[in-house]
C-alpha cells in the first residue's frame, strides 16, 4: 500500500477515534482510563502484529535511545502540553490552530534537511488545510476572559512536539528501523509516563459497565488504527508534511459527523472550512 493508502487508513482511523472518545467522555469515563486506553491497548495489538507477522527486528541502543527522546518528550509532553493549552486558551481553537501548524515546519524541514519532495502545488494544499482548518477549530463567541497567556508557549511545545516527532520518526525509518518495532517501543515507553508520572491505576477499570468496556476497546483499537496509519505513511511519504496535513484535515469529516451523531451546529463558517480543508486534501492527495 501507498503512502496515500496510508494515509487515508490514518484519517479514518483519526476520525473514528476522536468520535468514540467523544462519545465515551458522554458516557462519563474517565480522562485517566482513556488516556491509558489510548496507549495500552494499542501497545498489546503491535505485539501481536510484530509476532504474527515476523516484524518484530531487534533496535539497535541508539535507536532505542532515539525512542525514548521521542516517546517522553515529544509524544508524552507534547499532548500534556497540548490539553492544558487547550484548556487554558481564551478559546481552544486558537490553541488547535497553532500546535497543528507544525505542517508548516515539518514540510520545510524535511524539503531542507531530508531532501524531501515540496512542489508548488502541494505548498497550496497545505495552505488551504491549514487556513480553512482555523475556520473549524476557532468556536466563535466562545472566547474566555482572563489573561493568561501561558497556553501560548504551551501550545508552541506542542507545535514543536509533534514537528520533530514525525521528523526524527521519518529519519529513523530511512536508517532501517522498522513501523512495528517503533510503535512496541514508543508505546511502550508511553504506557510507563502514563503509570509513573500521570499515576493512573489498572484499578480505575472496576465498576464499568458493558457499554462503557465496548467504548474503551474503540478508543484503544482506533488510536492503534489511526497511528499505524500515520507512521506507515510518514516511512513511505515523500514529504512527512503532506501526511501531517492529512492528519490535520480529519478535522473536516470529524465535524461533520458530530453534527449528525452528537447534534453539534453546523455554522456556515465551518462548513466553508470544511469545504475548504476537503478541497486541500483532494490537490495534496492527487
Amino acid at each position: 500500500m501507498t503512502w496515500v493508502g496510508y494515509s487515508v487508513l490514518m484519517f479514518l482511523g483519526s476520525v473514528a477515534y476522536y468520535l468514540t472518545l467523544r462519545r465515551a467522555t458522554l458516557a462519563k469515563i474517565s480522562q485517566d482510563l482513556l488516556l491509558l486506553t489510548t496507549f495500552i491497548l494499542p501497545l498489546v495489538l503491535y505485539v501481536i502484529i510484530g509476532v504474527t507477522s515476523g516484524q518484530s527486528d531487534p533496535v539497535s541502543l541508539p535507536q532505542l535511545a532515539a525512542i525514548a527522546v521521542i516517546a517522553v518528550v515529544f509524544s508524552y509532553f507534547g499532548n500534556l502540553a497540548s490539553l492544558r493549552a487547550i484548556e487554558l486558551a481564551p478559546n481552544p481553537g486558537y490553541s488547535l490552530v497553532l500546535s497543528k501548524s507544525y505542517v508548516l515546519l515539518t514540510a520545510a524541514a524535511a524539503f531542507v534537511f531530508l531532501g524531501a519532495e515540496l512542489s508548488p502545488l502541494k505548498i497550496l494544499a497545505i495552505f488551504l488545510v491549514i487556513g480553512f482548518s482555523s475556520l473549524i477549530m476557532i468556536n466563535k463567541g466562545k472566547a474566555k476572559a482572563g489573561g493568561d497567556n501561558r497556553w501560548v508557549w504551551l501550545s508552541l511545545a506542542a507545535f514543536f512536539s509533534f514537528g520533530f516527532m514525525s521528523l526524527w520518526s521519518k529519519y529513523l525509518f530511512s536508517h532501517g528501523l522498522g513501523t512495528i518495532p517503533f510503535l512496541v517501543y514508543l508505546y511502550a515507553i508511553v504506557t510507563l509516563c502514563v503509570l509513573v508520572v500521570s499515576k493512573v491505576r489498572f484499578s480505575s477499570f472496576r465498576g464499568l459497565s458493558f457499554f462503557q468496556w465496548v467504548l474503551l476497546i474503540g478508543v484503544g483499537v482506533f488510536a492503534a488504527l489511526f497511528n499505524i496509519g500515520q507512521f506507515q505513511a510518514i516511512r513511505l511519504a515523500p514529504n512527512v508534511g503532506y501526511v501531517n496535513a492529512v492528519n490535520a484535515g480529519s478535522i473536516s469529516l470529524i465535524t461533520v459527523l458530530a453534527v449528525l451523531l452528537f447534534g453539534d451546529h453546523l455554522s456556515a463558517r465551518k462548513a466553508v472550512g470544511v469545504a475548504g480543508v476537503t478541497a486541500g486534501l483532494i490537490l495534496l492527495l492527487i
